[in-house]
């Protein structure tokens, strides 16, 4: 008999062009060996130039979602990507804390999906008071990009300096472990993410590619963080993984429609 792979719940909504969010989160799962289950926050009117329309999931809806699939199936990691509002993460945490995910339990990544590729704020101020202090302090690990650290802490990152301010901000909203990308650092000449617990820096210096299709990037190494955490992996070597695979998945990414085409982890599929 075939046994069961490792399962990872996703709790985010869905990007109808299929370059991020749910869709994204879903392919890098697949493509890590992981078997994805979801938790469906928002439908967006989405595609290669932007978002025109959301439509969220009633939030006891979507804590349902949670319970149903954990109580059942059964998960080893869970990660979160764009949760809409605040009711939604009000509703979350309970729903989190019922089936056991985050809090030193189950693995929990916090993808803090709270700002557009233009940077531009897309969780109203409530829902970001809320991911603070409710999902922070559950979370094993937090990946802000530099602008969602700037809508979380105020912290404007122009240098590796300021990228260490602003990890020991983050960490101490409550995480466990803080990633702070560098993606959007651009006058650094590489992409340098940075890893903290609270005691230790760990830096992952990566390439810095000459693309403008990276959309769904934020959802990708979450998604691959959390499939090596659902494995067994510590936090570093989890993220050691997911950088990896990023770096991958940006060098193989490819044009779509008019606009940002997305990261792609179909590198993976001649292995």
């Amino acid at each position: 008999m075939t046994e069961s792979p490792p399962r990872v719940l996703t709790i985010a909504g869905s990007d109808s062009g299929g370059g991020a969010g749910i869709q994204a989160d879903l392919r890098t799962l697949f493509a890590c060996g992981v078997h994805g289950c979801v938790a469906l926050t928002a439908v967006t009117v989405q595609n290669s130039l932007g978002v025109t329309g959301v439509s969220e999931i009633p939030a006891d809806t979507v804590a349902a979602q949670i319970i149903s699939v954990v109580e059942d199936i059964g998960v080893q990691a869970a990660k979160t990507g764009m949760l809409a509002s605040a009711a939604i993460i009000e509703a979350v945490a309970p729903a989190l804390d019922r089936v056991g995910i985050g809090s030193g339990k189950t693995p929990f990544v916090v993808d803090p999906v709270s700002a557009s590729m233009h940077g531009n704020q897309l969780l109203a101020d409530n829902a970001l008071d809320a991911l603070r202090g409710l999902l922070f302090p559950r979370a094993t690990l937090v990946t802000p990009n530099l602008d969602e650290v700037r809508l979380i802490t105020g912290i404007e990152v122009k240098d590796r300096v300021d990228q260490r301010v602003a990890a020991e901000a983050l960490h101490a909203l409550g995480p466990e472990w803080v990633l702070v990308k560098g993606g959007h650092m651009w006058d650094d000449p590489e992409c340098l993410d940075l890893l903290y617990d609270g005691r230790e820096f760990i830096e992952l210096p990566g390439p810095r590619y000459d693309t403008q299709n990276t959309h769904g990037s934020g959802d990708t190494l979450a998604s691959s963080i959390s499939a090596a955490l659902s494995r067994g992996a510590s936090v570093p070597e989890a993220v050691r993984f997911g950088k990896d695979f990023i770096v991958r998945s940006v060098a193989a990414a490819y044009p779509l429609g008019a606009g940002v085409g997305p990261v792609s982890p179909f590198w993976s599929l001649d292995r």
